[in-house]
């Protein structure tokens, strides 16, 4: 806990079962009182080394629903257990679970309902791997959806997150998708609703093991993230409301 907030880690998990270990182990228990991670129906042995790990909240879908549907399920389960800290980190070590301790504390101390650790500050994420197509398309994606969003984040599409209870409990969730272009809309209704995101820079790891969409699902997600941005503009203005900012 931090000031009498209790601090729960998610790991929405799928095929993670090879770096699951390497994430676990460098989160900061000292200030984490649990942990909860949700497998999307994985194919390889993530839900067995999170039985060998210990990790004592572990759910599992009965099917694979996707990356937004997985996120549902964390959050859901985070504040059921009493979450007043919820952070979400992906168990494929593209972040390192060493800066939970600098997130969590911008929430404790009621500086920001939300933080973000983000690969563009600084050169985190070409210096780690970053494929430059993937670089150059966040860095066009993030200037469109800054100007149409009227925000200026360094890049909207981090799986490193943090929120407090009152942001969580605020968003409609079930609202959005069950794919990836859930996160987007996450952001677009955390912004609706009046609350504040914070980032701090974060090293990024890309390696094999490191969970990816491919090209075309790359494609289909930028697409995805022009139309809720164009969404949320014309919300905020009044001129065609959307049931996912309600």
């Amino acid at each position: 806990m931090i000031n009498t907030k209790k601090i729960v880690v998610v790991l929405p998990a799928y095929n993670a079962s090879s770096t699951l270990k390497k994430t676990y182990n460098e989160i900061p228990f000292d200030i984490v009182d649990a942990v909860v991670l949700v497998d999307d129906n994985s194919t390889d042995e993530t839900l067995q080394e999170a039985r060998n790990l210990g990790i004592k909240y572990i759910l599992k879908h009965d099917k694979n629903k996707g990356y937004g549907a997985n996120q549902k399920s964390c959050y859901k389960k985070a504040l059921a257990l009493g979450g007043d800290i919820v952070i979400m980190l992906h168990p494929d070590y593209q972040y390192t679970p060493k800066l939970i301790h600098s997130m969590a504390y911008l929430i404790a101390n009621n500086v920001y309902p939300v933080v973000m650790g983000s690969r563009i500050l600084g050169k985190g994420a070409l210096r780690g791997g970053m494929p430059m197509y993937k670089y150059v398309a966040n860095r066009f994606l993030t200037l469109f959806q800054n100007i149409i969003i009227g925000q200026k984040l360094s890049e909207y599409h981090t799986g490193f997150r943090a929120f407090s209870k009152e942001v969580l409990e605020t968003l409609t969730l079930e609202h959005n998708s069950d794919d990836f272009i859930f996160d987007n809309q996450m952001i677009c209704q955390i912004f609706n609703k009046g609350f504040e995101i914070a980032e701090i820079t974060c090293p990024t790891t890309y390696s094999s093991e490191s969970s990816s969409i491919n090209f075309k699902r790359s494609v289909t997600y930028g697409v995805g993230v022009l139309i809720v941005s164009v969404q949320y503009f014309l919300h905020k203005r009044k001129v065609k409301l959307s049931h996912i900012f309600k």
